[in-house]
């Protein structure tokens, strides 16, 4: 068995940099700066990034605001997988995939060794920066490209493992992974090569635990860690049901059960002075592979709060409640807890 690779921080919170490329609206040069500075002011080490963040916007943007910094301070991933083109339309739109962006760019998917390599060096490039740590990549699976998965996981397993192995030998970069949405995946990826992590966006959480029967033990096993991003489910568990009209799961209106049992954890919650956002925070850092949480902060404020979320002491009962209740599943780790 491979041994875990190292922690990605003294800090279990790391940076997730959609926002940055201005996802679902638009910030400032300014305030990216100021939220990853606010990051690092709060300990804040481990930083992810995408070329699709924003298409481009949000490398360029963490790399205006790390460069200068000693790099033996800090971690930072990447992604490959999707390349960026030029696209000189006059019509282009101001909104693209989520994204409220300028940059002249349209993406395409290519996970084949070339495409790998062009990916890294031009990260590097957006970035400013010398190098990155970890490359992870980014939306294979069938979660995202449905009956044209076979075809993209086959170009990753004939060449595209290949660049990244050699990136990896060649001291370019310390680790490699996946960055995707679905736990399945992974698997799969297991069987073709050696991964050091697995970025899942939610998948374990507060309302979803499947991985807990087998899947993260085969990670154990692989020599793998976790970095999870979507604590929060797409929001419903930062928000609860309470303050959005249209709570989302999953990046969708949450369904009608979905909302039902948050609405019983928010009950449960209220009953021991929990905050829902705090328990959703810390539930997955309880369990050994999971190495480090990324939420996706967009200014200052929320790196404070969430800092804050972190810190909130949540009573040994309330996740024994959780299990008498079932609403999480029993052999599911806990936080250390406190008594009241």
């Amino acid at each position: 068995m491979k041994a875990y690779a190292d922690s990605l921080s003294t800090r279990p919170l790391g940076l997730g940099c959609a926002s940055l490329g201005n996802l679902y609206r638009a910030i400032s040069d300014d305030l990216a700066r100021e939220t990853v500075e606010a990051a690092w002011d709060a300990g804040i080490r481990y930083f992810d990034t995408a070329p699709y963040y924003g298409l481009g916007l949000s490398e360029r943007r963490l790399g205006d605001a790390l460069r200068g910094r000693a790099r033996a301070n800090y971690r930072l991933s990447t992604k490959v997988g999707r390349l960026l083109d030029p696209d000189g339309r006059p019509d282009l739109p101001s909104e693209r995939h989520g994204f409220h962006t300028s940059m002249p760019f349209s993406v395409r998917y290519d996970y084949s060794y070339d495409g790998i390599m062009r990916s890294h060096e031009a990260s590097l490039q957006r970035l400013g920066l010398a190098g990155v740590d970890i490359l992870l990549v980014h939306d294979i699976g069938r979660t995202t490209h449905g009956d044209g998965h076979a075809a993209h996981f086959r170009a990753l397993a004939e060449s595209g493992y290949r660049a990244l192995d050699e990136l990896r030998s060649a001291g370019d970069v310390s680790g490699i992974g996946l960055g995707v949405n679905e736990w399945e995946v992974c698997g799969e990826a297991m069987a073709i090569g050696q991964f050091d992590y697995f970025l899942l966006a939610g998948r374990y959480t507060l309302l979803e635990q499947e991985p807990l029967h087998g899947f993260l033990d085969d990670c154990a096993a692989h020599g793998a860690k976790i970095i999870l991003g979507g604590a929060y489910n797409s929001g419903i568990l930062a928000t609860g049901t309470r303050r959005s009209p249209t709570p989302f799961y999953n990046y969708e209106p949450a369904p009608k059960s979905i909302i039902d049992r948050v609405v019983r954890i928010e009950r449960l919650a209220d009953t021991h002075g929990v905050t829902l956002a705090a328990a959703a925070l810390q539930f997955p850092l309880a369990h050994p592979v999971i190495d480090i949480v990324i939420p996706g902060l967009g200014d200052p404020a929320r790196v404070k709060q969430t800092i804050a979320l972190h810190s909130e002491r949540i009573p040994a009962q309330f996740w024994a409640d959780m299990k008498a209740e079932g609403l999480i599943d029993p052999q599911a780790p806990v936080p250390w807890a406190v008594e009241r």
